[in-house]
């Protein structure tokens, strides 16, 4: 069957949220011809028997069947409800028959589950929402799946991180099919990046470790965290556990699962997070508090773990306030003073 790649069918689902299900729709489904973005035909699906209801209540009546993937040759699954209920089954096979006659699959955010259900995704890489993604991995173990990125391209099926994740995704389809100039003709129209810098790791929650009391690994661990500007080494933390190196090694893995030198520089990399967040200290400064000798050393592990830069990483997640204070020179003496050389500061 012929299929016109400027069809996009948007496949809808009861109870999915409403921003992830209107993420296609706002990209595929407005006229941006006039700046010079493509000519799409959308097409709204039904997943399941309607009317649908979404955030808040609101009720949405898709105006096509699933008879309507059979043309489409861009089909979206935005979301789901619930990643422990599978999709329902008439779906799945509308889907799989699309993707086996040439259509291009996205899935966005807990859409992926729906391409899993399909078996669209064994053997694959692919991305969900990092909150779910270990309930992605856990349910379809064919499935290699990566938290850290925006959107994972395998070819004739995408998969993307969630919420605003779908728009970078949905941009990624047109700049792949369509060129560079019609994704930043509707990302100009939708005020949105182009291609966004990093990935979906910047974003995810680490908490800072809360640790027993009574426990040799844990305390360890707690001397660890409190000596982070020190160049711990691993026989130190042994011997602040009352172990062998080797010992010491063996039930760090077993408990924590890495390392101790991977769950350090994690460690590391955490604290100076929360430092970028909460102080405008500058970056060789918090560099040497968790343990790096200056920024140049910091910045290649922060990107590698983080997904950028330490400095856009600040940019991204500081509160205004502290921006605020830091121009007007408040803080900036108090904070620093801690950092300069022995008789060299202001009388």
């Amino acid at each position: 069957m012929s299929r016109d790649k400027a069809t996009v069918a948007v496949l809808m689902f009861d109870r999915a949220p409403m921003f992830e299900t209107s993420v296609p729709i706002s990209v595929f489904g407005v006229d941006r011809t006039s700046t010079g973005a493509p000519a799409f035909t959308l097409l709204p699906v039904a997943g399941e028997p309607g009317p649908l209801t979404t955030t808040g209540g609101v009720q949405v009546v898709p105006p096509h069947g699933l008879d309507a993937l059979d043309r489409a040759g861009i089909v979206v699954a935005p979301s789901w409800r619930n990643t422990a209920e599978r999709p329902p089954e008439p779906a799945l096979r509308a889907l799989r028959a699309a993707h086996e006659d040439g259509a291009l699959v996205v899935g966005q955010c807990m859409g992926a589950f729906v391409l899993a259900a399909a078996g669209l995704l064994d053997g694959r890489r692919a991305a969900t929402h990092w909150f779910h993604a270990p309930a992605l991995a856990a349910n379809y173990p064919l499935v290699t799946v990566d938290p850290g990125v925006l959107y994972e391209d395998d070819g004739d099926v995408i998969t993307s991180a969630g919420t605003a994740a779908g728009i970078d995704a949905c941009l990624h389809v047109v700049r792949r099919l369509w060129g560079a100039s019609a994704a930043t003709a509707i990302a100009r129209r939708m005020i949105v990046a182009p291609q966004r810098s990093g990935g979906q790791a910047q974003y995810i929650d680490h908490p800072i470790l809360e640790l027993p009391d009574g426990d040799r690994l844990g305390a360890a661990m707690v001397f660890a965290l409190e000596h982070l500007d020190e160049p711990l080494e691993v026989d130190t933390l042994a011997a602040h556990a009352h172990l062998s190196r080797r010992t010491f090694d063996r039930q760090f893995r077993a408990v924590v699962g890495i390392s101790p030198l991977q769950w350090l520089l994690h460690q590391r990399i955490l604290h100076a997070q929360r430092m970028l967040e909460q102080t405008d200290l500058p970056v060789d400064v918090i560099a040497r508090r968790v343990g790096f000798t200056a920024g140049v050393s910091l910045r290649p592990s922060f990107r590698r773990i983080v997904g950028v830069s330490p400095q856009d990483y600040r940019n991204t997640f500081q509160p205004k306030e502290i921006v605020d204070d830091s121009r007007r020179g408040r803080g900036r003496a108090n904070g620093h003073a801690a950092d300069r050389p022995a008789g060299r500061g202001r009388p």
